[in-house]
């Protein structure tokens, strides 16, 4: 076995040991490698890919200290808490603690107790502290949240700058940067920042297929929003407001109607903002109501929706907000409500900055309210918009797809009366004037102008003027009228004089009069779990969670909750095959879970210690209903029919490389193959064979364990699917 081997052999075991996990997520592995081989790198993952174990797991099997910058204290917190959690010695320094609090963390640092560290970048950079650090072997150093480095990036932090001192300060120690949010050009410019000695880039996909987009005009913004957590009730959820004070009216709206929720923005005094966040995070309410500056401190990994109740500055912003949903990679809803004076806001709010970055700033506002008003795949024009392709026709998660937009019966018709007057109204007005010429309005700024006496007045008539103007936004978000100026008056573009030819035909919309369908990531994380035990499960987390005084999420993610509903183990050997549960959190909690399983198991006469590979088969041996499997399922049993690799299917399909094999598994039971190559070796199929003989009561722990450790849960099942077709 090489030395890379062996490292990556040891990574493995460590994910197993304290996170639980069985297999790398999409680049993990690469992004790991880099950190073996030491070389520099930036890795953008999106959230909830998996950034943090990149550098995590190696750090706990490296000689020596992991230094990690993180830009916010309540982010350093959340992590450094779940690793010690998980068993891992980790620490943090901060403005929040003692003087003798921060002594015992550089005595730990010393004694080399610890294998990572957490840091701001103002306190990394000081002469004192790297003096310090350059008497200490480092492992490592990880700089997450790195777009913060870059004037293109979205959260520019100057401080960040300072950060590129270390590659010359430490030029034995590689330096890792991560984000999940960076465009081509953010990328290039982290590198040249941190002076990065010939980085390996890697950058994962930028879908995120658990999340459900939608996005729709906003109308009446109260009854809108109620309609989203009235499907999530007792969840957790955020809204996110462009201003202070519609945080407050809404947040205020929101409990005068009987809900959960607490304001968060920068107009709060700082206990109170503290207090706010600390109570949404350990779910002693469901839905928070803030503006931007909430959500990037926080690594809460339950939230099932966010909702924009106005629109975000930039797509960039967007990902990262929306992004803080579904990082369980289980099924999320991010719903945005729009509407026009959202991009006067934020014009106005970009008018005083300099021209370079006000530039930029305005080129990204008008493909953010493109993406609002378009009407193409969410997720196609997410990715498209950061340089990638999606590679399925229909995403099955967003309103487009999902069949939740109806188009208007005559597109073109209604786009020529409205591309008209823009024309006779010498391209000189806004959308708001235009629409109230469009409908007939008798405003006077419309009869002094004699615009009443216009051939296109009241073309529209028959229409309020909100979805006029609602057409006029499509129409601008397609490319058919831009906006120009201070005051966004209206101009047709060399595309909308195509369509008013007939040459060219928009799509505009109606609002929905029939409900989308419900979105297959949704139906396929449930499959198999009891809900009632599901429920049940949470209500004991949250007990030891609020016992131990930490968030619900760092005793157990919502994920792990549903596998061991799905699977119901009945003792520690089978509570270990849960997926998240490793060895300190199954001699932590291992005792009280159990016992909670057995109990609504024997109450509600249900079997206990089922494999889910073996529920997945036998469903596929049922008769066929009428429904496909996911598009993702079709597209990976295609591409294993060809032969590719499972780490080369699942970085196609945007899936962890789990369920990729799961799927492999699938795939080798329906086309009852006995042979698992090319996904298998030869030796590896032998070796697991050999492990398995005389062990035919369907536990996998004890062939896992005969094999060192060296082979994953996933490669057996895979193996044993073979031995059974060829029996």
């Amino acid at each position: 076995m090489t030395e890379i081997s062996a490292y990556l052999n040891n990574v493995r075991k460590a994910l197993k040991k304290y996170w639980g996990y069985d297999s790398f997520m999409p680049l993990q592995e690469q992004a790991i490698g880099c950190v073996i081989e030491r070389r520099d790198s930036i890795v953008v993952l999106p959230t909830g890919g998996g950034k943090s174990l990149c550098f995590q797991a190696p750090a706990v099997v490296s000689p020596g200290l992991a230094v990690v910058v993180s830009p916010l204290i309540s982010l350093m917190k959340d992590q450094v808490d779940a690793l010690i959690e998980c068993g891992v010695p980790a620490a943090r320094i901060d403005s929040t603690q003692t003087t003798g609090q921060q002594r015992e963390v550089v005595g730990q640092i010393e004694n080399g107790a610890l294998k990572l560290i957490y840091l701001s970048p103002e306190r990394l950079v000081t002469d004192r502290f790297i003096a310090f650090l350059k008497r200490q072997k480092l492992s490592l150093i990880a700089i997450d949240e790195a777009h913060c480095v870059s004037m293109w990036g979205h959260d520019f932090r100057p401080e960040y700058r300072e950060l590129g001192m270390l590659r010359k300060t430490f030029p034995e120690v590689t330096v890792h940067a991560f984000t999940a949010t960076a465009t081509s050009q953010v990328r290039d410019d982290i590198a040249v920042q941190l002076h990065l000695d010939n980085p390996q880039t890697l950058v994962g996909s930028f879908d995120r297929p658990n999340l459900i987009f939608k996005s729709e005009p906003r109308v009446d913004r109260l009854r809108q929003v109620r309609t989203v957590l009235d499907r999530h009730k007792k969840e957790s959820g955020i809204i996110y407001c462009i201003r202070r004070k519609d945080v407050d009216e809404l947040c205020q709206r929101l409990n005068d109607e009987g809900y959960s929720a607490l304001p968060y923005h920068a107009g709060l005094e700082d206990d109170v903002r503290k207090r706010n966040q600390q109570a949404f995070i350990e779910e002693k309410i469901h839905t928070i109501v803030a503006t931007i500056a909430f959500g990037m401190g926080i690594d809460k990994s339950n939230v099932r929706y966010v909702i924009h109740a106005g629109m975000p500055k930039s797509l960039e912003h967007y990902q990262q907000e929306s992004g803080r949903a579904g990082r369980d990679g289980l099924e999320a809803e991010c719903v945005l409500f729009y509407s026009g004076g959202d991009y006067g806001i934020w014009n106005y709010l970009l008018k005083d900055m300099p021209e370079q970055a006000g530039r930029i700033a305005r080129s990204k506002l008008n493909d953010m309210y493109d993406y609002c008003t378009g009407v193409v795949c969410r997720h196609r024009a997410i990715v498209n918009y950061f340089g990638q392709e999606l590679k399925r026709d229909n995403c099955g998660a967003c309103d487009v797809c999902l069949g939740g937009l109806e188009y208007h019966d005559d597109s073109l018709e209604t786009a020529q009366k409205i591309l008209s007057c823009v024309i006779r109204l010498d391209q000189q007005y806004g959308a708001d004037y235009t629409a109230m010429v469009l409908t007939g309005s008798q405003d006077k700024k419309v009869l002094l102008n004699h615009h009443d006496s216009l051939s296109t007045y009241g073309l529209l008539a028959d229409h309020s003027k909100r979805m006029a103007r609602d057409w006029i936004e499509q129409l601008v978000g397609q490319g058919f009228i831009r906006k120009y100026g201070e005051f966004n008056v209206l101009r047709v573009t060399d595309l909308g004089r195509l369509a008013l030819k007939g040459e060219e035909i928009p799509k505009l919309l109606k609002p929905a009069v029939k409900p989308a369908k419900v979105a297959k990531i949704a139906a396929d994380s449930w499959a198999g779990v009891d809900q009632g035990l599901f429920e049940a499960l949470r209500t004991l987390r949250k007990m030891i969670a609020d016992k131990k005084h930490v968030p619900a999420y760092i005793v157990f993610g919502d994920a792990v909750l549903r596998d061991m509903a799905r699977r119901r183990p009945s003792s520690t050997e089978a509570f270990l095959e849960v997926n998240g549960v490793g060895d300190m959190k199954a001699q932590q909690y291992g005792k009280a879970f159990l016992k909670a399983i057995k109990v609504y198991c024997r109450d509600n006469d249900l079997d206990m210690d089922i494999d889910p590979f073996i529920q997945a088969y036998e469903a596929l041996r049922r008769p066929k209903s009428s429904s496909k499997p996911s598009q993702a399922k079709q597209d990976a049993f295609i591409m294993f029919a060809q032969g590719r690799s499972i780490d080369k299917v699942s970085e196609t399909i945007g899936r962890a490389t789990s369920t990729t094999a799961q799927y492999l598994e699938e795939f080798i039971r329906s086309e009852k193959l006995n042979d698992p190559s090319p996904w298998v070796s030869e030796v590896i199929f032998k070796r697991v064979l050999q492990a398995a003989k005389g062990g035919d009561d369907g536990r996998l722990k004890p062939i896992f364990d005969k094999l060192g450790g060296d082979v994953s849960y996933e490669i057996i099942r895979i193996c044993l699917a073979c031995r059974v077709n060829g029996q």
